[in-house]
């Protein structure tokens, strides 16, 4: 510790906590992601890597002499977000209270003044660690300094540095010179890459050796190299980190201006409540109690968010169940428990072909077991046979009466039926309690201990590793393999106990909570284990099709740009537009180039041949990649079928989303899109009917606002886009030209996603003025709507938050934001969410009722997707009839609105037939 320096590369670490961590905020509304990021990690770093001298580094403002050396230096760099200068002195400010000196030494830039201090260190004998992501400071490693990156949890000295780029640390320079930096702007040889450059140097030793033996160098690469030879000197000075700064004139030195300081609590304390650090503000609690006289953290004069602030847990005690006598205790133990928190340990993440390698259980706060039953490693002891163990567990498993509690219990169960056991009785699952009490926050159990219970956990990395060094659970240590495992249901019991009253305390969220959330995470399970058959042939021919118009529109493409180029390159795509074809600019990337990306290429391609070409070449290369491609692959062996998992707690507004593949994101705007849904077939004997709420957010809009003309349109069977179009321009519905519907669908469902007149002009492809009085014809005809609206707003910039019909709260972090284009999206969210939720919330009813009915009368039909407002159904032709009438039936029936609600059915022999 004595004999060490420890240096932080804040300059680097600021834009990447920032990135890490864009929409955080204060209650107040200031940024604070990048706050979050660089107090996390100064103050873990400090455990890591104790040191006696420490330091953060920061670049100063103004110019440094790279600047003098060449004109171009950074100037590709975007200048920084608003929300990260405005935590820059905050950030200065926390740095200094835990204790940390900050320097910025004038014209010289942070690495500069970081490479001196090691080479000052060193020759004082001391060791040298560095904590940043540039990879430009892996040129100062040697024997005496170590580079890591909190981030990655990557550790770089010199055989490190070696093995990731393939040069030691003496080479760096060379191979940084030889590929350029594009983020500084310095550049290399021209398409010279990194396989490239190790080649060079490995062939002639050094940069110097290389620019020797250019000439005898081949291809439009050596010629590339050939032509760079007057930069190249120039380029290494560039890259080159300066070690030799003149610190003394600006009064560092490592004895007496970089020793650490402790932290100052009281300063920190302040601090964190001003900016709504809430697991901050609990740490320091439990690090310094309340003895020097400010408030008690769990008063409400103390904790700014007006909660209790847990102490710090210990850490439980967890047994090891490895003989019969001990499993027969603890089955006696959960079978006269009130609620029993259960976990399993698996070979994998896939809920379908994953196998059981243990079960962890735990009943009372603080204690747990873990049944190890398939670990294999050399010297594993004697585990319970995992038959026994599931023989013994089934009847209470399989009870509806013995109360279970489980984080993601959705995931277990699959786990269980793998091995033949029904997992019920789950009365509570900590993921959906948080999920449903605070939407727009994480909900994975790590998260959820710091937040809840101020408690560190295990992290699965600490057991298992990470990257290609990666083992699988079933190669982990009993004794900390139930470190691990014990921790997880111990932890999840304590969770549920801290976050039941947050949801039970109010009947909207426990209706949400109890009548939506459980019981649709039970259906889904079964939706995922039903899965939907795949005809892999067909997709085959397809891909091939696909490949073969790929093709096809890449030649016309060459021929349109006068030449071969890269499809997949915004640069060469800027050049060709920009440059070659004097296309006109959309707008401009951030680091000032002209945009290629996908609104400008649908703009540009309303009037220009090339980028339309381009349209379509990347939309069939998406469609072949991620459907054609990939969906035969992900088939299971074992069913023939395709599994999706559907994530119940990631979209803040109740949706649903489909992943591993993903079933929701399918085109259906192009033929080719629409042709893949052909290969979701029904089995001989069966066929697929689809079932898809009709206008169900208009609907929504109707109940909610309580509109007049929507209500009657609505309740008369009108078709509501013609019902709007004569309102707004004022003829008899009859008179309705298809022109004006149309115009009118767009602003029905461009208004209630929040669009401006600047957005439905685009849309309409009208002026803006046109748009704009369209618009107030429209609040003119639906006053209720325009009143709903204004309400709205000003509800959710008091509250932080607003509802859907059924209570489900839908939290808007950005409602009161000082940034006024985050402020402005999150109005148009507040407007929006109470209608995707309410329909989130519909389609999840729906579900549940269909299953239920489904399993009350024991039909054969299987419930095998659940798209959007969409359910997919696979039903046997014997049941067909009766599922045409009552499915559509159950689906209008889940909820009284203002308005009937309307369910369409289609029928077919696959996917597409029947949408």
């Amino acid at each position: 510790m004595h004999n060490t320096l420890l240096l932080v590369d804040g300059s680097s670490y600021l834009y990447r906590a920032f990135h890490a961590l864009p929409d955080l905020r204060s209650p107040d509304g200031h940024p604070t992601g990048a706050m979050h990021g660089m107090v996390n990690m100064l103050r873990r770093l400090r455990q890591d890597y104790p040191a006696a001298f420490i330091a953060c580094v920061f670049d100063a403002k103004g110019k440094t002499f790279r600047d003098d050396l060449y004109a171009e230096y950074k100037a590709t760099r975007a200048s920084m977000p608003d929300d990260l200068r405005l935590q820059i002195e905050p950030i200065h400010e926390a740095v200094r209270h835990m204790g940390w000196p900050i320097l910025m030494v004038e014209g010289v830039e942070a690495d500069d003044v970081i490479g001196t201090l090691c080479v000052q260190a060193a020759a004082l004998g001391m060791n040298t660690v560095v904590s940043t992501g540039d990879k430009d400071l892996a040129q100062l490693v040697n024997d005496k300094v170590m580079l890591i990156n909190t981030m990655s949890n990557e550790k770089l000295d010199e055989a490190g540095v070696l093995a990731k780029f393939g040069v030691p640390p003496n080479r760096i320079i060379d191979y940084l010179t030889l590929i350029g930096d594009s983020v500084d702007n310095i550049p290399g040889v021209n398409k010279c890459g990194p396989k490239t450059a190790l080649k060079w140097l490995a062939l002639h030793d050094s940069l110097e050796g290389v620019m020797q033996n250019a000439a005898s160098i081949g291809g439009a690469v050596g010629e590339n190299l050939r032509q760079a030879l007057e930069w190249l000197p120039q380029g290494r000075v560039l890259i080159t980190v300066k070690t030799d700064c003149d610190l003394a004139g600006h009064m560092v030195s490592i004895n007496q201006s970089l020793v650490g300081r402790p932290e100052d609590k009281a300063a920190l304390r302040e601090f964190f409540q001003r900016f709504g650090f809430k697991t901050l503000l609990r740490e320091i609690a439990a690090d310094a109690g309340t003895a020097d006289g400010a408030p008690a953290l769990n008063s409400p004069e103390g904790d700014p968010l007006g909660e209790a602030a847990p102490a710090q847990l210990p850490r439980g005690a967890y047994e090891t169940i490895v003989l019969e006598s001990q499993l027969d205790a603890w089955l006696a133990l959960i079978d006269a428990a009130a609620l029993t928190s259960v976990d399993t340990e698996t070979t994998s993440l896939d809920p379908m072909t994953a196998q059981m390698v243990g079960i962890s259980l735990s009943v009372e706060a603080g204690k747990g077991a873990y049944i190890p039953v398939a670990h294999r490693y050399a010297g594993v002891p004697e585990q319970l046979p995992r038959e026994l163990v599931l023989a013994k567990l089934k009847d209470w498993l399989e009870n509806p009466d013995k109360p279970k509690v489980g984080q993601n219990l959705k995931y277990d169960s699959h786990i269980f039926a793998n091995h033949g056991v029904t997992l019920r009785g789950v009365v509570h699952d900590t993921l959906l309690q948080s999920y449903v009490f605070e939407s727009h926050k994480s909900h994975d159990m790590d998260s959820l201990a710091l937040r809840h219970l101020n408690y560190t956990t295990i992290a699965f990395s600490e057991v298992c590793g990470k990257g290609v060094g990666q083992i699988c659970f079933d190669q982990v240590e009993l004794g900390r393999a139930t470190e691990y495992a014990g921790e997880d249901s111990d932890i999840t019991l304590r969770l549920h106990q801290a976050m039941k009253g947050h949801v039970e305390g109010d009947p909207k969220l426990a209706y949400i909570y109890r009548n939506i959330e459980l019981p649709t995470s039970v259906v889904l399970q079964k939706i995922e284990r039903n899965g939907v058959l795949i005809d892999a042939e067909l997709l085959g021919v397809q891909s091939r099709e696909l490949g073969a118009r790929i093709v096809e529109l890449e030649q016309k493409a060459y021929e349109l740009a006068g030449g071969p180029f890269n499809l997949g390159s915004p640069k060469q795509i800027g050049e060709i537009f920009f440059g070659k074809l004097q296309l006109p600019v959309i707008k401009k990337t951030p680091g000032g180039a002209p945009s290629t990306d996908e609104e400008v290429l649908q703009k540009l391609a309303e009037d220009f041949p090339l980028p339309k070409i381009l349209l379509e070449y990347r939309g069939m290369s998406k469609l072949k990649s991620t459907y054609t491609d990939k969906l035969p692959k992900m088939i299971n062996r074992d069913t023939g079928r395709v599994h999706t998992n559907y994530s119940q707690a990631v979209a803040v507004t109740g949706r649903l989303s489909s992943n591993e593949p993903n079933l929701q994101n399918i085109p259906i705007r192009t033929a080719e899109g629409r042709r893949i849904r052909e290969a979701f077939i029904a089995p001989p004997g069966s066929v697929i009917v689809s079932a898809d709420y009709s206008q169900i957010e208009l609907r929504i809009m109707a109940h909610i606002s309580g509109d007049e003309a929507m209500l009657r349109a609505f309740a008369e069977g009108e078709d509501i886009h013609r019902a709007t179009a004569a309102e707004i321009f004022g003829v008899a519905t009859a008179e309705v030209q298809g022109e004006q519907r149309r115009y009118a669908k767009v602003i029905n469902f461009g208004l209630i996603y929040g669009m401006s007149a600047f957005g439905l002009a685009g849309n309409l492809g009208v002026e803006r003025a046109a748009a704009q009085s369209y618009i107030d014809k429209y609040f003119a005809r639906f006053s209720g709507v325009k009143q709903y609206m204004d309400d709205t707003r000003l509800q959710a910039k008091e509250r932080g938050y607003v509802e859907t019909v059924f209570g489900r709260r839908l939290w808007l972090p950005e409602i009161n934001s000082p940034n006024g284009p985050r402020r402005q999206g999150a109005e148009r969210a507040a407007i929006n969410a109470p209608m995707q939720g309410t329909a989130a919330d519909l389609i999840k009813l729906a579900m549940i009722a269909v299953q239920g009915w489904l399993e009350r009368d024991g039909l054969a039909t299987r419930m095998i997707m659940q798209v959007h407002d969409e359910l997919v159904l696979e039903v046997p032709e014997a049941e067909l009839e009766l599922v045409k009438v009552r499915l559509p039936e159950l689906m209008a029936g889940v909820a009284d609105l203002k308005v009937p609600l309307l369910a369409e059915v289609g029928i077919g022999k696959n996917w597409d037939e029947a949408h």
